[in-house]
């Protein structure tokens, strides 16, 4: 029977155990980067990781009982990295909650209504590429910036990311995490710099102003949408699951409002690690893999009750070596999304423009830079197409005029 526990069980469990896994410790670091960029303090931060955790755990549980698919949730850990940028110009955390919230009520609103989804495709793949590629840019910088400031600390983890990502590549980021570990206990004594070791859940009332609606809620909401749900989509797809959008952004949109006040920033599918309960590694029946995902919502469970431990150790370190570790977590979406941003030659430019004013980090009229960003490739999208320019290097066509009427043709 499909519900019963069988032998057959125990390998789904494992891939759902490894999955909870690498999927916690290859990010956690940056979603309370983003954070605490955002005006969290050591408490909120832990409240928004271990209620994330919480929230992902209990959607993957319930879509994959109801749907009997290996459907993966995760935390939006682009979105994340888009709160670094974000909160260099941040308004408060408050108003970084109530952007939060609206990011939830757009994700539950694409997927009531075609009309913000054919939105959302109406941008250009490459643009919102190019977006998100100028959100990670920066972070991914740190792990050379922190080699040359604490080579110390820093070289170790980034060999140990080397190593791992040649011989096993799902566990380089968990390693270097350890690696880091060991690393700040030997150079500093722990201490836990008022932060408890269990997490609390803090609630906060949501606020919210102009200047986040547009530059946290907006970008937030297309970089969750572009570089997890769709994604985590073809992932499914592509090892024979087709399971309804609808219900999936409906649940997660839910998911992002309910655990907005408590320091959430956005839930939703998994793309990287989606593979690991869709696959054949899972179980090598389909209709089984289903148990992998479940098990690992769990597992998110279980170890959101780590979060404040977490935050003990973020806090214990330089700031930049935890961005060193978030930064290598990244490389990999940094890479996909240039190659993406630039495969289109028409678009080339447009996509250019994008990345670079994203990465700048500039915030006018407290607007953050990744709005910027796609506004300013948009906009030359738009002008390139209305006044079109040749090309320099193809040769111009001879006019009507020039040509030797009389002159008989070559062969």
């Amino acid at each position: 029977m499909r519900g019963r526990w069988s032998p057959g069980m125990v390998q789904p469990v494992l891939a759902g155990v490894v999955l909870a896994i690498v999927g916690f410790a290859s990010s956690f670091a940056v979603v309370l980067a983003g954070l605490r960029a955002v005006g969290a303090d050591q408490r909120q931060a832990a409240s928004g990781l271990l209620v994330l955790s919480v929230m992902m755990g209990l959607t993957a549980i319930g879509l994959g009982l109801r749907y009997k698919m290996p459907i993966s949730i995760a935390w939006s850990t682009p979105g994340a990295a888009l709160l670094v940028s974000a909160g260099r110009h941040s308004s408060g955390y408050r108003d970084a909650l109530g952007a939060f919230l609206v990011t939830g009520l757009l994700i539950v609103l694409a997927g009531l209504s075609g009309r913000l989804g054919r939105w959302l495709h109406a941008i250009p793949v490459p643009l919102a590429s190019a977006m998100l590629a100028g959100v990670l840019l920066p972070l991914c910088l740190a792990p050379v910036q922190a080699v040359a400031r604490f080579p110390a600390q820093a070289i170790p983890v980034v060999v140990t990311w080397v190593v791992l990502n040649r011989l096993s590549r799902r566990w380089a980021v968990p390693a270097a995490l350890a690696v880091s570990v060991v690393a700040i206990a030997v150079s500093r004594p722990w201490t836990a710099h008022g932060s408890q070791v269990w997490p609390t859940i803090t609630v906060t009332a949501p606020t919210l102003s102009a200047g986040a609606f547009v530059g946290i809620a907006i970008p937030l909401f297309i970089v969750t949408m572009a570089s997890q749900n769709v994604p985590g989509m073809s992932v499914l797809a592509s090892y024979g699951y087709r399971p309804k959008l609808r219900p999936i952004l409906a649940s997660t949109g839910t998911a992002t409002m309910i655990s907005a006040p408590f320091g959430g920033h956005a839930v939703n599918l998994a793309a990287i690690t989606a593979a690991l309960a869709a696959g054949p590694d899972a179980h090598h029946d389909p209709d089984r893999r289903w148990i992998a995902s479940v098990t690992a919502g769990a597992g998110y469970i279980v170890l959101g009750l780590s979060a404040g431990l977490a935050v003990s150790l973020v806090a214990s370190s330089p700031p930049l070596l935890v961005e060193a570790v978030a930064g290598l977590a990244l490389l990999g979406a940094l890479g996909s999304a240039v190659h993406a941003a630039v495969a289109d030659p028409d678009q080339r430019d447009a996509a250019i423009i994008t990345l670079v004013v994203t990465a700048s980090g500039v915030a006018p009229f407290g607007i953050g830079a990744a709005f910027w960003g796609l506004l300013a490739g948009l906009s030359f999208r738009i002008l390139h197409r209305a006044v079109p320019i040749p090309s320099a290097g193809r040769r111009a066509e001879p006019e009507p005029a020039d040509q030797d009427v009389g002159a008989p043709e070559r062969v």
